[in-house]
Parts: C-alpha cells; sequence; structure tokens
C-alpha cells in the first residue's frame, strides 16, 4: 500500500512540489517573502519577524530622502540666487562684492544660508543699499558657524547694523578675518556693539576708512586687547583717529597693542600721525617681537619727529617691511632712520618715495642697509640727483622692483641702472616721467634680448614722450618678455601723438607676449582700421586696453581734466 505520504504527495500540484524543494534548500535566515510575486495583491508576506526592521527602516529612510530632497531644492535655490547675480555657485564661499544687492536680496540670501552649512568665506562688500538692514542676515548667521572670512566693505552700516552684528557673532565662534573698511557710519560710538563681542581667534581687523575719531580709538583699544591671535591691524585711512593723544584715544588704543604679542602686521597709512603718536606708539614696540610690516606712510606730520620713533624699531628684529613714503621726512628724520637700519637684520622692503629729502642720502642709505636680502626700494618722486642716482645702482641688482619714477635725472642714464640688472631677478621696473630718450630705450632693448628681463611683470614707461618712434619700435622688436604681464606705454595728458610707425612692432611683438593682460596705451592716435586690428587683437586674448574713446579732436578737448603732474610728483613738492 501506499504510504500516507505518498498519497499526499500525489495530490499536491507540480508547482507545489517546485515550491516545496526551493524552501527546502533555502535558509531561514534568507528566506524572503515569495508573496509578493505569487499572491495577487503583491504585497507579501514577511518572515521571521522581518515586518518590524523592515518598517523601521522605511521610515529612517524615508526621512533621509526627505531631507536630502531638501538640500537639493535649497541648493537649486542657491544656485539660481548666484546665477541671477552673475556668479557661479561654491559651497564655501560666498562673494557678491559690487552686486547691487537690494534689502529684498539681503533677505532672500539670509534665508538662503540653511543650505551653505560648509561656507567659510562671505564677501558683501561694496553693496551700499543694505545699509540699515544689515540684522536680516546676521539673524541666520548660526546656520554658517564655520565661517572663516567676513567682508562687508563700504555697506554703509550704521550703529544698528555693527549692533546686529555684534549679537551674532557669538554664533561665529571661528571667524578669523573680520572687514569692516570704508563704512563711516560705524563711527561715534557704533563700535561699541563689537566691544567684547569678537571672538578670540579672529587673526585680522580691517577699519580702513571709517572716519574713525579719538573716541574710538578707545573703544578700539579695548577690542584689540581681547584678541590675542590677532595678527593683523588695520586702520589706515582714519586721519582724526590720532587727535587728543594726551586725552587718552590713540594711546589708549596704543598700550593696548602690548596684549597683542602675535601682532604681524600694523597699518597706520593716513591717520594724522605726530610726534606725540610715535611717543605712544613707540613704547608698544617692545611688545611686538613678531611685527613683520609697519605702514606708518602717508603722515605729513610726521615731519621732524621720527626720532622719537627710531629709538625703539631696534626691537623689531623680525621686522621685513617699512613704509614711511609720502611723509615729508627731513634730512635728521632720514639720519635718525639710517642709524637703526643696520639693526634690522630681517629688512627686505624700505618705501622712501615722495619724500624729496631723501635723494640726498641714498649712497649711507644704500650702505646701512642688508642689500643682500632687500627686495624694494622705491624712490620715486625723491628729487634724485646723479650721485644718488649712481649710489642707487648699487642695491639694484638685489632688487625684485625698481621705482624711479618722476626723477628726471634718469633721461639719459638709464644704461648705468640698466647694466646693473641681475639677469630673470626684476619682476617690475617704473620709469614713468623720467624723461628718457630714444637711447635709452635702445639700450633697453638690448637688454630685453640678453635675456636680462625674461621674469619682468610689470613695465611702466609712460609719460616719456620725448622718445622718438625708432626707441618704441626697437623696444617692441627686441623680444625677451615672455613673462610680461602689464605695459603702460601711455602719454602725458596734455600730449597727443601718433603709434602708426611703432604699431608693426607692437602687433608682432604680441605672439611673443603671452602672459599680458593690460596694455596701456592712453593718448596716442591710431587710424580706425589700425584701431581695430589692434582691439580685435587685444579682446581674443582677454588683454585689457586702456586707450582715449575714438574721434576726440585732439588732447585739448579730451583731457582737460587730467591735464596735470602726477599726485605723487606734486606732493613731494610741498
Amino acid at each position: 500500500m501506499e504510504s500516507a505520504e505518498t498519497r499526499v504527495s500525489q495530490r499536491r500540484s507540480p508547482l507545489d512540489l517546485i515550491m516545496s524543494q526551493i524552501r527546502r534548500k533555502r535558509t531561514a535566515a534568507d528566506r524572503k517573502p515569495l508573496g509578493r510575486f505569487l499572491s495577487r495583491d503583491r504585497t507579501g508576506i514577511p518572515e521571521d519577524g522581518e515586518a518590524e526592521g523592515r518598517e523601521e527602516r522605511g521610515q529612517s529612510s524615508g526621512v533621509a530622502v526627505a531631507a536630502e530632497s531638501e538640500r537639493d531644492v535649497g541648493w537649486g535655490g542657491v544656485c539660481v540666487f548666484l546665477q541671477r547675480l552673475g556668479k557661479k555657485s561654491d559651497s564655501r564661499s560666498l562673494s557678491l562684492a559690487h552686486c547691487d544687492l537690494t534689502a529684498t536680496d539681503l533677505l532672500e540670501l539670509a534665508t538662503l544660508l540653511q543650505f551653505l552649512p560648509q561656507l567659510e568665506e562671505v564677501d558683501i562688500s561694496w553693496n551700499d543699499l543694505i545699509g540699515g538692514c544689515l540684522k536680516a542676515l546676521t539673524s541666520h548667521l548660526h546656520h554658517v558657524g564655520g565661517i572663516r572670512k567676513l567682508r562687508l566693505c563700504s555697506c554703509r552700516l550704521d550703529t544698528d547694523d555693527v549692533a546686529a552684528l555684534g549679537e551674532a557673532l557669538g554664533s561665529v565662534l571661528l571667524l578669523e578675518i573680520l572687514d569692516l573698511s570704508w563704512n563711516s557710519g560705524i563711527r561715534g560710538g557704533a563700535l561699541q556693539g563689537l566691544l567684547g563681542k569678537l571672538p578670540p581667534p579672529l587673526r585680522e581687523l580691517h577699519l580702513v576708512a571709517c572716519q574713525l575719531t579719538a573716541a574710538d580709538a578707545a573703544v578700539l583699544g579695548g577690542m584689540v586687547s581681547s584678541l590675542p591671535k590677532l595678527c593683523v591691524l588695520d586702520v589706515s585711512c582714519n586721519p582724526q583717529l590720532t587727535q587728543e593723544v594726551d586725552a587718552g584715544g590713540f594711546r589708549a588704543l596704543a598700550s593696548s597693542l602690548c596684549h597683542t604679542a602675535s601682532l604681524t602686521t600694523l597699518r597706520l597709512q593716513a591717520c594724522g600721525l605726530t610726534a606725540d603718536s610715535l611717543d605712544a606708539l613707540g613704547g608698544s614696540l617692545r611688545c611686538l617681537p613678531a611685527l613683520q610690516e609697519l605702514d606708518l606712510s602717508c603722515n605729513k606730520s610726521l615731519a621732524g619727529g621720527l626720532n622719537r620713533l627710531t629709538l625703539h624699531l631696534t626691537h623689531l628684529t623680525h621686522l621685513e617691511s617699512l613704509d614711511l613714503h609720502l611723509c615729508c621726512l627731513k634730512h635728521t628724520d632720514l639720519e635718525a632712520l639710517i642709524q637703526v637700519l643696520p639693526s634690522l637684520t630681517a629688512l627686505t622692503e624700505l618705501d622712501l618715495s615722495s619724500n624729496k629729502e631723501a635723494g640726498g642720502v641714498v649712497h649711507p642709505l644704500v650702505s646701512a642697509l642688508p642689500l643682500t636680502q632687500m627686495r624694494r626700494l622705491p624712490l620715486n618722486s625723491c628729487s634724485l640727483n646723479q650721485e644718488s642716482f649712481t649710489a642707487l645702482a648699487l642695491a639694484v641688482p638685489y632688487l625684485r622692483s625698481v621705482d624711479v619714477s618722476w626723477c628726471k635725472v634718469v633721461g639719459g642714464r638709464l644704461a648705468l641702472l640698466l647694466d646693473a640688472l641681475q639677469p630673470s631677478v626684476i619682476l617690475e621696473l617704473r620709469l614713468s616721467s623720467c624723461e628718457l630718450t630714444t637711447d635709452d630705450l635702445h639700450h633697453l632693448a638690448a637688454v630685453c634680448r640678453r635675456g636680462c628681463l625674461s621674469s619682468l611683470r610689470l613695465l611702466d614707461l609712460s609719460y616719456n614722450g620725448s622718445v622718438g618712434d625708432d626707441g618704441w619700435t626697437a623696444l617692441l622688436a627686441a623680444g625677451g618678455l615672455g613673462s610680461l604681464e602689464e605695459a603702460d606705454l601711455s602719454l602725458r595728458p596734455s600730449s597727443c601723438a601718433p603709434c602708426s610707425a611703432w604699431l608693426p612692432a607692437l602687433l608682432g611683438a604680441l605672439p611673443r607676449l603671452p602672459a599680458l593682460t593690460r596694455l596701456a596705451l592712453q593718448r596716442w592716435t591710431i587710424g580706425s582700421r589700425d584701431r581695430k586690428q589692434l582691439d580685435h587683437c587685444l579682446r581674443k586674448r582677454s588683454v585689457l586696453l586702456e586707450w582715449d574713446p575714438p574721434n576726440t579732436d585732439g588732447a585739448a578737448s579730451s583731457f582737460k581734466a587730467t591735464d596735470q603732474e602726477s599726485p605723487e610728483e606734486s606732493r613731494s613738492e610741498e
């Protein structure tokens, strides 16, 4: 007789037998619900307690998908916003300077910050329509707490804006650079909104041209005292900052520098510094052993009192750059400076340009400098004479930049300077308004052919109308300027001359100037056909061509507003 099992198997359909064999081969751990393939509703029947796990995974997966979808939509909004302003999308850098942003744009930008969690740099400078409504943006800064650079230059910020910024800085604890320059509305007490609010990691603070007063200087001193990591402090172009030194304004700021031992750059250009200001500043220099750059330029009231500072410069053993241009320095000031130069063993840049009397001390100056490491020694507008020009030639072999513009003694003697150049060392050569001759440019052409200027990036030969066509042609045909990025061959504002004689040489030279980005040819006249040819040639290479509009009736009608000497030259004569 057939067993019961045999009878049951005979009554089962072939499909049942197949499925039974499949189930025997699969373990319990890897079984999957077959019902989804076989049942009519195709929902499937979970096995081995799988339902609960799948439900949890489904919920979490749904949340993740939704969040990712929201981020994608948000990032798309960011891209659309930036594209509308002609900017490229970057998750780490938001650069919206010069975009004519309105209060509405600022509010839209604020709502998009949540989709930029990796943002590190924000620059909305030069948007003066957002002044008075900065809180719309700062109230959302907590979404981008990783910001390290924040620039708000020339935004017409007012007291309320600065206060709103101060409240928001508590959520931007990694901030390293804060630039509020060119906002005159933060003078007169607005800085109080930042007192005690700046994050300790701040490394750079820029407050250029904010019309800060002596009272603001005292507040700034309190801010600086709480920034132990501050490396750069730039308060240039605030002429009222040093008023009432004895009343404690600037003196408080100067004394606060004793708490910034890490300071490497201090810029006080055009701050109305006086001899008394130098007394206040000098006492703090011994507390700044790391200082590398000191800019005291454009402070004409320093004349006759520089010795109050030079006594303290010996403490700046790491000083690399000292800028004293346009300070109306007297012979006694220069002598005091020369005495301490040997102790500034790290010095690589010294700017004494636009100080008329500097031309008489070039020889002792060069003798006191660490020449082998000097890189910049501009002496433009310094009334150089033949003796001082000869002394300068001793320093030229080591310099990366040579600037003797507005020194008439150079004309006819350029060979002395050029013969001192070391091949492939100099990067900038500025010879504006030097009364150069045709022979000078022939000599310059010879130096180019020898490869001595193969690394030159900037060449300024402007305001040298006494050079003949043959000189310009020789220079342009010489070659050897493969690294040149900027060239200025412009004439004086009151001049006008045709360039047709040497234009073919210029067109032939362009293929040998692959790095060129800017060419200035102002006041040179040219035919319409040649003009179109040159303009087309340079536009294809994205070279900025600076020349005067066509169809003008000469210099008298076109340049009346600019018919004057260089500002540097006129100031140096004061």
